[in-house]
Order: structure tokens, then C-alpha cells, then sequence
């Protein structure tokens, strides 16, 4: 005579006790809410930390994930099906650099090189009645107006003036 366990099984689920859970139940719920497991691993030697390993590892539904925020999958070429668009984009904004470069006679960089580019302006100042911007630079250091070196001309000549106004004041 065999016994089948599922009127056992109905029996247990109606007195409140625990169900049985396979395999199938149990990865269903994982995903659902998903597990976080954490852990680090450390080396060390005669009190000297060799490597430290930390693991951070989460189980869940793509769908649990993006509840939470988390779909670094989305932007990572590699995983994306339009991989192939962004490796080919890539390629061609490199060639339109290139040509640019050779356009305004920059040399080619070397791999892993950063190409630094100097302008240089120029400033023409026009002379008149006023005093230059290096006068009143000269002035306000006799002063020891506090912040002269970032101040305009005109904010120069405003200073000037105060000072020149509390003195006649006192």
C-alpha cells in the first residue's frame, strides 16, 4: 500500500503548520524579495593587512532590482542590445576627432596620452586721460586694499575713491 503525501500536505497547511517548500518555491521567494549576502575576507601578516576582499553580492528578479534602483545593465555596452550602434558611434566620433586634429594641426596623441591646449589672448589697452590699470594696481598695493589683484580697473578705482572719501572725512 502506498501512502500519497499530498493529503498529508493539506493537512499540515490547514493546522497552521509549515508547508514543505521545494526548490521551485524557494528560488521564487529569493527572487521575489530578494538576498543580499555580505562578506569580507582579510590577509594579513604578522599583524599587517596583506588584502582585504570585500564581497557584496545581491539575488533578486530584474524586476526587484529596478524597484530598488539598481540597472547598471541598461547602460553597459556589453550587455546592450544596441552594443553594436555605440561601438560604430564610437568609431566614428574618434575619426571626426582625428580630422579635427589634423584640421588645426594638433600632433596625434599617444594612447593614453592627454593633449593639452594652451590659447593665448591678447589685450590691447587703450591709453587716455585715465590711469592704467597697473597705476591703480600700484596704488592700491600703497593702500593694502585687501583683494586688489582680482578687481577690475573700474572696482580699482571704485576702492580708490572710498578710501580717498573716508580720509576726507576724518
Amino acid at each position: 500500500m502506498a501512502l500519497d503525501p499530498a493529503p498529508r500536505r493539506a493537512e499540515m497547511q490547514r493546522t497552521g503548520g509549515p508547508a514543505p517548500a521545494n526548490l521551485a518555491d524557494i528560488l521564487e521567494r529569493v527572487l521575489d524579495k530578494g538576498i543580499v549576502i555580505a562578506g569580507d575576507i582579510q590577509i594579513n601578516l604578522l599583524d599587517i593587512e596583506l588584502l582585504t576582499i570585500k564581497l557584496r553580492l545581491l539575488v533578486a528578479s530584474v524586476e526587484r532590482a529596478q524597484e530598488m534602483g539598481i540597472n547598471w545593465w541598461e547602460g553597459d555596452p556589453s550587455l546592450s542590445s544596441h552594443a553594436k550602434e555605440l561601438e560604430e558611434e564610437n568609431e566614428d566620433l574618434k575619426a571626426r576627432l582625428e580630422r579635427l586634429e589634423d584640421r588645426i594641426g594638433l600632433p596625434p596623441a599617444e594612447p593614453g596620452e592627454e593633449v593639452v591646449v594652451e590659447t593665448r589672448t591678447r589685450e590691447v589697452v587703450e591709453e587716455d586721460a585715465e590711469e592704467s590699470k597697473e597705476e591703480l594696481l600700484r596704488e592700491a598695493q600703497v593702500l593694502n586694499i585687501p583683494g586688489r589683484s582680482s578687481m577690475s580697473k573700474a572696482e580699482l578705482a571704485r576702492a580708490l575713491e572710498k578710501i580717498e572719501e573716508d580720509g576726507e572725512e576724518r
